[in-house]
């Protein structure tokens, strides 16, 4: 199963992209993980599910391959990580960047995992469900590869918690309706679903942490939310003539002033498989 929204949400499959966008976008994912926000969210998450030494992970989603060896650090030279991503040119990437550590790349469907039923002890699911046709599919398989007892992480934003203060409201509503489905994608609600999908699913000590990403000014804003990247094309942009040129010249004022506030959640929630409520 291929992601959905593949012809409007350039991130749900980077290898149909021109050569050109997908070069700025795999430079925009590694940009995203130096973010001090999104390190944030990660370093909650790590917390939460908790590697042991000698586990077997599973990256589901794993981009450039950061926190797959991020976690092979954890687990330790007994343990592993699977990273696993939909794209063969983000997994080429990652692996131009390995360092030696115990990860092992490869491409392959969320939906539709390669590995046999408990083989890992942990999964690390971030900002993949959101792009998918349907996550629960998605979660009922990494919960099927995942041995009884052992963690799940699942990581995702609620692009409907995203607000700006210090540009005219009524445009920054315009521009983010016309912006879901197509800079962003159009599941906006996917993070703060995602205890109830694991409650579903038969976890156990199933927790849930939002965390609120601040970005005080444009630059910052900018490299996460796609709607503030003035260097995001112009033509991929789904606002009337004029909006786009009105929007940036708010947001730079704004930038000027020092009074520009944006603010997105971004959920992690993790639980525990059992037994006798596996699903497969």
């Amino acid at each position: 199963m291929k992601p959905a929204q593949m012809e409007r949400t350039p991130f749900a499959d980077l290898d149909r992209q021109p050569r050109e966008m997908t070069a700025m976008l795999l430079a925009a994912l590694d940009e995203m993980g130096r973010h001090p926000e999104i390190r944030r969210v990660r370093r909650t998450a790590m917390d939460a599910l908790r590697p042991e030494p000698g586990w077997q992970v599973l990256d589901a989603g794993s981009g450039g391959g950061d926190v797959a060896r991020w976690i092979a650090g954890e687990v330790g030279p007994a343990g592993g990580v699977t990273a696993l991503d939909y794209s063969a040119a983000i997994i080429a990437a990652a692996v131009e960047r390995h360092d030696g550590s115990n990860v092992r790349y490869t491409t392959g469907d969320v939906s539709a995992i390669d590995l046999p039923a408990g083989s890992v002890d942990g999964v690390w699911c971030e900002r993949v469900l959101q792009h998918v046709d349907d996550a629960d599919l998605a979660i009922a398989e990494l919960v099927r590869v995942t041995r009884p007892g052992g963690r799940i992480c699942l990581i995702d934003t609620d692009w409907s918690s995203l607000a700006f203060d210090g540009v005219p409201p009524a445009l920054a509503r315009a521009v983010v309706a016309a912006m879901h489905g197509r800079l962003t994608p159009k599941q906006v609600d996917m993070g703060r679903t995602l205890r109830r999908r694991l409650v579903g699913k038969g976890l156990t000590d199933v927790s849930a942490t939002p965390v609120t990403c601040l970005f005080g000014d444009p630059g910052s804003a900018a490299v996460v939310l796609p709607m503030v990247n003035a260097g995001v094309p112009a033509e991929v942009w789904t606002t009337p003539p004029g909006v786009r040129e009105k929007w940036f010249s708010h947001v730079d004022e704004a930038g000027a002033r020092g009074d520009f506030l944006a603010v997105l959640t971004i959920w992690t929630v993790t639980g525990t498989v059992q037994e006798a409520r596996r699903q497969y």
